[in-house]
């Protein structure tokens, strides 16, 4: 799916919010017109017109982004999609909030990288878990959700061999710690940002950056595919293994299905 899919998609989805919004209006109406005849009872249906209204407008704005986007790759020579999600140094971040939300990564050129979604497998696995897929819905791996007193994300590969963890551990004040450990519980990295905005930076074992997670600073030639300014960033500074990587991104689980 490319970045215009997405655009066009969202705008479905305010569509479908603006034609529901006209249903309890219409039956209201009706009801009215048979049954009450009461001139006031019209006034109720003026917020289900108005949030039709604004719904529908939304959809006109995500229609016209979608087809200029459309227009935009179309007239760019570079980029064929075939790009591997864990080798990206850049990826643009989407949270898809709907009945099934899910997290949508984008290479630069506007070709889908992969996802993040709930897992529905195997019962003694898919509790509270979630699975990282490539553009071809290819497994990548597992972030399995666990709450006790702190909050754990252990990490496995595409086959469940067990990589490490992230836990986040509460403290005074809304701060926490969230830290990466290796399968033995050991220390390898942190994760350090702002509760305020999202800031969100990857260090390693030695205290030194290697990723980062933040909202308002995409490069402005993206701007062509990517129209939203606030869209979210994920950066990797540092060539990793696979499994690196994949253990490293357990924070993005904690960060839009847990905290936000």
């Amino acid at each position: 799916m490319k970045i215009n899919e997405y655009y066009r998609n969202a705008a479905y989805i305010n569509l479908n919010g603006s034609l529901a919004a006209l249903f309890p209006a219409a039956t209201i109406m009706l009801a009215n017109l048979f049954m009450f005849k009461n001139q006031k009872i019209m006034f109720l249906t003026i917020p289900f017109f108005l949030y039709s209204f604004f719904c529908f407008q939304l959809y006109l704005f995500k229609m016209k982004q979608s087809i200029l986007i459309s227009r935009n790759m179309c007239s760019r020579k570079e980029g064929n999609g075939h790009h591997s999600l864990f080798a990206a140094r850049e990826l643009l971040v989407f949270f898809v909030n709907t009945s099934s939300p899910k997290v949508l990564f984008y290479f630069p050129d506007g070709y889908l990288a992969g996802s993040i979604s709930k897992y529905k497998g195997e019962r003694n696995f898919d509790r509270k878990t979630f699975v990282l897929q490539n553009c071809h819905e290819k497994v990548l791996g597992f972030f399995r959700v666990r709450r006790k007193q702190n909050i754990i994300i252990e990490v496995f590969d595409e086959k469940k061999n067990y990589l490490g963890y992230f836990e986040k551990q509460r403290k005074r004040f809304r701060k926490s710690k969230k830290e990466l450990l290796d399968p033995a519980g050991r220390y390898i990295g942190a994760v350090e940002g702002s509760s305020i905005f999202m800031d969100e930076k990857v260090f390693t074992q030695e205290n030194r950056p290697i990723g980062r997670l933040r909202r308002g600073w995409m490069p402005l030639e993206w701007s062509e595919l990517f129209p939203e300014p606030n869209t979210p960033v994920l950066s990797f500074t540092e060539v990793m293994s696979e499994k690196d990587k994949l253990l490293r991104m357990s924070f993005i689980v904690n960060e839009y299905f847990i905290e936000r």
